[in-house]
């Protein structure tokens, strides 16, 4: 009787995880939702935005960088969802900073594989 006592409650537990998994990230989708609206979040989504249209733009023409630079852009996007995530839906100041500091290192990346 205790084994499917802790049978259940692990299937439980488990179901209540894989619900809270698929619905976390949802929050901190860059087009929906409040935080999108923030001014520091929008900034940073939509320099990251301009920085993704731009490698698409190069791609021929990044001597042969263009993965690690997308790479490196989804990175960027990933660590600002799970920021707002954390933050319900917005960015620290310091988080908007860092955010900034990384999107200006892509901008140099891609320029100076340009040349």
């Amino acid at each position: 009787m205790k084994t499917s006592l802790i049978a259940k409650g692990s299937i439980f537990l488990a179901a209540v995880v894989s619900i809270l998994a698929t619905a976390a990230p949802s929050f901190a989708y860059d087009g929906c939702g409040w935080g999108a609206h923030h001014p520091a979040r929008r900034e940073v989504l939509r320099r990251d935005a301009h920085l993704n249209r731009e490698l698409n733009h190069d791609y021929g023409h990044l001597n042969g960088q263009y993965g690690r630079l997308k790479a490196e852009d989804a990175s960027i996007r990933r660590q600002e969802q799970f920021d707002a995530a954390m933050n319900g839906g917005h960015l620290t100041h310091g988080e908007t900073v860092r955010l900034n500091h990384e999107e200006n290192t892509l901008q140099r990346q891609i320029n100076n594989n340009l040349r």
